[in-house]
């Protein structure tokens, strides 16, 4: 059913279209019908119509007018003129206005259902192209193995958020959910036969290189094949071709970390023995790192690549754990790029959940066991080094944030453990995010009072409008609308009608202007128009109000 919204200025033309035609049945709801094309604009944001008709005609704003300011703020809606006037002049504009289609008057309501129905069935195509986003998810659906399997080779080789690794996850029906996570690398060893080439005399150097290439892949693929029956066999592990090699992603749910690398050596060594017995190929796999996170495995990949190298010293046709071949340093913490968008985006816009899980995260990777004093002390400073630059961005004192007198820094020599200064600095950045929203929400007040002061100074200037408003406020108008909207409860334009209104009532309790005097004096140029709207927000005229005041 397509929303109509009806505008003509004679009442029984407009009361005999709604009328003579059955609507209903040919698809269309008549939502409401406007006078004339200032009223039609006023009433138009409650319904959002698919369809407007209307005179060309009309006072206040005729239907040429009306088009204009629909085709600017909706342009998805459809626009059928009525018109008496077939000049070239009236074409003209309704070509340029990107009018749909007219009906010349005097028209019967059958000419006219004949022309609204020809809008519905273009607005039905339009609709059936609309669903067409159905066959787009088919192949989207289609295509998921494809866009899986570039997600795994990402996650190896470049550092993702966890969000977007949740997403993705979640998109292409990838399971991460664990304690552990480990990315190892199996690669088929080079099988060099030069006696084959000495004997293949006539075989030159380049068909010679095609063919090994192909047999690489042909291996490639058969070890996937033996790779994956075994996976499926158990839980938590996948494996796919990442560049020239198979990568195995081992997501377990063991926290100890030495048992999950274990784990994965064993499925590690299961493979490697049946590409052996099947293939009759030799392997060597490269084994990385444990993470606790899987926005760590590209880490871990790159360990398993290090490991690899180990078979020029330890040979080739084993599983190389990198955890064997070196004594682990553990690296320093490093609050990088990424952690530090995360929690300065939190502080300004997130919640009190979201922050209590960012800090939890910063503090639940930590091995404190392996590190020295001052690998913490450094990481704990970047962390509060960041939240600083966000108080002084919003110019929030450091005293209101750690007291007076406080030495930011040296707050965290006072604290006995790790999960004591992660409390304390939770406190901090949720005091600066209440702090933010606060000053935010002392900004929008005192936007809209200082908005309302311009009003009420202005209204009287037949041509202030929401642009010179928020000029002199220096903002954006869709800025400044949402917020007024949201704060006063009702839209620029109705307010500044509330204001005109009340000011009409006190000069007509008051003084003795005439209508037309009145209407100038609140910043109205047509009286008549003063009188229409005067009449339609207390349901009497100006005079009537008079009198009545007056009898009062």
């Amino acid at each position: 059913m397509y929303k109509l919204l009806l505008v003509e200025d004679e009442e029984d033309v407009r009361d005999g279209l709604v009328e003579e035609i059955d609507w209903t049945s040919h698809g269309f709801q008549v939502v409401d019908t406007a006078e004339n094309g200032r009223e039609a604009a006023e009433i138009f944001e409650k319904h959002i119509p698919d369809v407007v008709v209307t005179d060309i005609q009309m006072p206040f704003m005729d239907g040429l007018q009306l088009a204009g300011w629909i085709r600017e703020h909706y342009s998805a809606t459809k626009i059928i003129i009525l018109t008496g006037f077939d000049e070239f002049e009236y074409a003209q504009k309704a070509i340029k206005l990107q009018i749909d289609e007219y009906v010349l008057k005097p028209f019967s309501s059958q000419e006219l259902l004949e022309v609204l129905l020809k809008v519905k069935r273009q607005m039905d195509e339009e609709s059936a192209e609309k669903e067409n986003i159905h066959v787009l998810m088919e192949h989207y659906r289609k295509s998921i193995p494809v866009l899986r399997e570039l997600f795994l080779s990402q996650l190896v080789s470049r550092s993702m958020s966890s969000d977007e690794i949740r997403d993705k996850s979640s998109s292409y029906e990838v399971e991460l959910e664990g304690q552990s996570f480990m990315a190892s690398v199996l690669r088929t060893d080079y099988v060099h036969n030069h006696l084959a080439m000495q004997k293949d005399g006539e075989q030159t150097g380049s068909s010679s290189s095609l063919k090994d290439s192909e047999d690489r892949y042909l291996q490639l693929f058969a070890v996937l094949n033996i790779a994956e029956e075994i996976c499926r066999r158990l839980e938590g592990f996948r494996v796919f071709v990442h560049l020239e090699d198979c990568v195995l992603l081992s997501t377990l749910q063991e926290q100890d970390q030495s048992i999950a690398a274990q784990k994965t050596i064993s499925v590690l060594e299961e493979i490697r023995m049946n590409v052996h017995k099947y293939l009759k190929l030799t392997m060597t796999i490269g084994a990385g790192t444990v993470c606790g996170n899987p926005s760590e495995l590209h880490q871990s990949y790159e360990k398993a690549m290090q490991a690899l190298d180990y078979r020029l010293i330890l040979g080739n046709d084993r599983v190389i754990w990198i955890g064997d071949v070196e004594t682990e340093k553990c690296e320093s913490l490093n609050f990088d790029e990424l952690q530090e968008q995360s929690l300065i985006r939190c502080i300004k816009l997130g919640t009190s959940e979201e922050l209590e899980g960012i800090l939890a995260n910063l503090f639940s990777g930590m091995p404190i066991a392996q590190l020295s004093v001052q690998d913490c002390q450094v990481y704990l400073m970047e962390i509060l080094t960041c939240t600083m630059k966000v108080a002084k961005e919003f110019n929030v004192e450091l005293e209101e944030l750690f007291g007076a007198g406080a030495h930011p820094y040296a707050e965290i020599y006072k604290y006995n453990n790790i999960q004591e200064v992660k409390q304390w600095m939770s406190a901090i950045c949720l005091h600066l995010m209440n702090s933010i929203a606060q000053g935010r929400q002392s900004g929008y007040n005192q936007l809209v009072e200082n908005a309302k002061e311009y009003i009420r100074l202005h209204y009287r200037d037949i041509d202030i409008s929401i642009n010179k408003v928020c000029k002199h406020l220096h903002i954006s108008t869709g800025y400044f609308s949402s917020i007024f909207k949201k704060e006063v409860k009702m839209t620029f334009v109705n307010y500044l009608m509330h204001i005109r209104m009340e000011a009409a009532k006190e000069k007509l309790r008051l003084t003795d202007l005439k209508t037309f005097e009145i209407a100038e004096a609140i910043g109205f140029s047509d009286p008549n128009y003063f009188s229409f709207c005067f009449r339609k927000k207390f349901g009497i005229s100006p005079k009537e109000y008079r009198n009545g005041a007056g009898g009062a």
